[in-house]
């Protein structure tokens, strides 16, 4: 099978500071991190039909074939992280940086995506704070009129490899406006 270009949207997701949560006790950092991702992470990913396209150590890259459910997903992972984190230390809570961004993607042979549209999104998750997701403006606009969201607009990049705009969310409900 041969390369194929598509458009897809793009989640990727990271943990805030894991190398400070994983330096007292890695182990447990560990076993932390793998129920939270079968407990909280896989089943948010089928219900909103993801695909989880490859994990990194502490993040993952996941497509979605609608921008609208890739931001469901983060919300529902980004609230489940509230509460599994009420009661912790602010020094043993793990949060999760996401970045989610619409754009154009080369699918390898073996699954694989590459090209602007995953870069994109890696480099929105780098600027979204710990415990938010940060949108392109091409995300934002397929999602602004079918969900209730609080967005800040973070503004345009420095940079010509990055989306015109941004925005993040912090948000308790992702519902579909009526």
């Amino acid at each position: 099978m041969a390369e194929t270009r598509k458009l897809a949207a793009i989640l990727a997701a990271d943990v805030a500071g894991y190398s400070r949560l994983a330096g007292p006790d890695e182990d447990r950092t560990l076993a932390r991190l793998r129920g939270l991702r079968s407990d909280l992470f896989d089943p948010a990913i089928a219900a909103h039909h993801g695909r989880v396209v490859k994990r990194t150590g502490d993040g993952v890259l996941i497509e979605f074939r609608s921008v609208v459910d890739a931001v469901r997903c983060a919300v529902e992972v980004q609230n489940g992280m509230i509460e599994r984190n009420a009661g912790r230390p602010p020094e043993r809570r793990i949060q999760f940086r996401i970045g989610i961004h619409l754009g154009d993607v080369v699918e390898e042979s073996d699954g694989d995506l590459m090209g602007d549209g995953v870069n994109i999104a890696a480099r929105l998750e780098g600027i979204a704070k710990p415990g938010t997701i940060c949108l392109s403006e091409d995300a934002y606009r397929q999602v602004k009129s079918r969900l209730d969201l609080a967005v800040s607009d973070l503004g345009s990049p420095n940079s010509r490899t990055s989306p015109s705009r941004s925005g993040s969310i912090r948000s308790k409900s992702a519902n579909r406006r009526r």
